[in-house]
């Protein structure tokens, strides 16, 4: 009864996270509180179990200082987001002080966030995503439990790919609550195509992971064979996925993973892993031929030119004359300009937008909500007070040194392009993605039994 019992709430767990694919990876105000009540339920639903219980204070005890450092960055946000007296704002944040001078504000309290609400669903956010974490801590701690989260992000990611090829083979229709504005690309349940080609390459990274592992722990099971036959179908799947997103940064990020992954395996010299590299290079020979043939020998040019026209949209000024055509580059530079206004406590969780509407009062229809650089927006949202805290606590995270993997590198690297040319890490589906992967350790997982 107890096994039942564990394996309902794995799979309670892995229907709320496919829930938050299905409505755009969780991306807007309604779902974050609708996916921080449910979540909190669950929590408190599974600390109620003894052993559960017991095996979240284990965990809580092996990673003390980043607990301690991340609850003072919520701390921190809560700070940001809850109003303060108006004499005390111009001392944190004199730059917001100054544009409630100039809209001759006379309230007594405001809060330093530009935008209180944005940061309110912002903290909403973040204490969801500590709560899944510690929930995923918890209820997948055995290899077998790693096993079935990677088996269920490919098939989430294959899934999502179906029906997003689906859509942009019938020119991508209005369906339920999901518009459609990209007609040129396959989105399937997202709005945004690199989101969803970001969110496909967690799920191809899962599935490869699978293969790679699946033979050296658990080498007695008898489905192994025909779970690997699946797995490659599903990846195969999320590469035509990928292909047909026409992101340029994720398809530059897909080649670039399996490249990274091949390299690996032919400096590793392990006989054992040749199927492994076979199927590697044959994922390679489909994509370039897939793209090549079908699509033309220009997309395949095109598709992974991201870096010289991310880079040299750098070299543009951000002034109104230009914004009719507004440059990732241009964004990015603004929003640094911005933060040095805000350099200590920050402008808030969503407070760009507002910042952006505020130095550019011409834009008739044209604005952006998002930097398209995340590392940028963090820093000007946070400020260096809670981008120190949050740093702590990632750092305490891996001071040790059994952390240190192969598959964290790629990750790392994953991470790295992306927080530096888009803005899909400020996405929850993928924030969560990164954190539960990131925190996936084999050699520290306990047995099948």
């Amino acid at each position: 009864m107890l096994l039942e019992k564990k394996n309902l709430y794995h799979y309670i767990f892995l229907i709320i996270i496919s829930l938050m694919v299905i409505f755009n990876g969780g991306n807007f105000n309604l779902y974050i509180q609708f996916n921080f009540i449910i979540v909190s339920i669950f929590f408190l639903v599974i600390v109620r179990q003894k052993n559960h219980l017991a095996n979240l204070k284990n965990i809580i005890l092996k990673n003390r200082s980043a607990f301690i450092f991340y609850s003072l960055f919520l701390g921190f946000l809560v700070f940001q987001t809850i109003p303060i007296p108006i004499e005390w704002l111009n001392v944190f944040s004199p730059e917001k002080y100054e544009i409630l001078s100039k809209l001759e504000f006379n309230g007594k309290f405001h809060s330093i966030s530009l935008n209180p609400i944005g940061s309110y669903f912002s903290l909403l956010n973040y204490l969801t995503l500590f709560l899944y974490l510690i929930i995923f801590k918890t209820l997948f701690y055995k290899k077998k439990n790693i096993f079935k989260f990677y088996y269920f992000l490919t098939f989430a990611g294959a899934f999502a790919a179906s029906v997003a090829i689906y859509f942009y083979l019938i020119g991508n229709p209005d369906f339920l609550m999901i518009k459609n504005i990209i007609k040129s690309a396959a989105t399937g349940f997202f709005i945004n195509r690199t989101v969803f080609s970001c969110f496909l390459i967690l799920c191809f990274f899962s599935g490869i992971e699978y293969l790679k592992n699946i033979d050296k722990y658990r080498k007695e099971e008898e489905n192994n064979f025909f779970n690997k036959i699946y797995i490659r179908f599903f990846i195969l799947l999320i590469t035509i996925g990928i292909i047909t997103s026409f992101s340029r940064l994720g398809n530059f990020l897909f080649i670039s993973l399996i490249i990274l992954y091949i390299l690996k395996e032919l400096f590793n010299g392990n006989k054992k892993s040749k199927f492994f590299l076979i199927s590697l290079i044959l994922i390679v020979i489909f994509d370039v031929l897939i793209l090549g043939f079908y699509f033309g020998s220009e997309k395949l040019i095109q598709r992974y030119s991201f870096l010289h026209s991310d880079i040299s949209s750098y070299s543009l000024s951000a002034t109104e004359a230009n914004l009719t055509k507004i440059y990732r580059g241009t964004l990015a530079k603004f929003a640094f300009i911005e933060f040095k206004k805000f350099i200590f406590f920050g402008y808030g969780g969503g407070g760009f937008e507002y910042l952006f509407k505020v130095n550019f009062i011409n834009l008739t229809t044209n604005y952006a909500s998002h930097a398209h650089s995340d590392l940028i927006e963090f820093v000007g949202e946070f400020g260096l007070v809670g981008l120190t805290l949050i740093t702590l606590s990632v750092m305490s995270y891996y001071t040790n040194k059994k952390n240190y993997l192969f598959k964290n590198f790629l990750l790392l690297y994953l991470l790295i392009f992306i927080l530096i040319f888009d803005f899909s890490f400020h996405v929850p589906i993928i924030q969560l993605l990164f954190i539960l992967l990131f925190s996936i350790n084999f050699e520290r997982s306990d047995n099948f039994k």
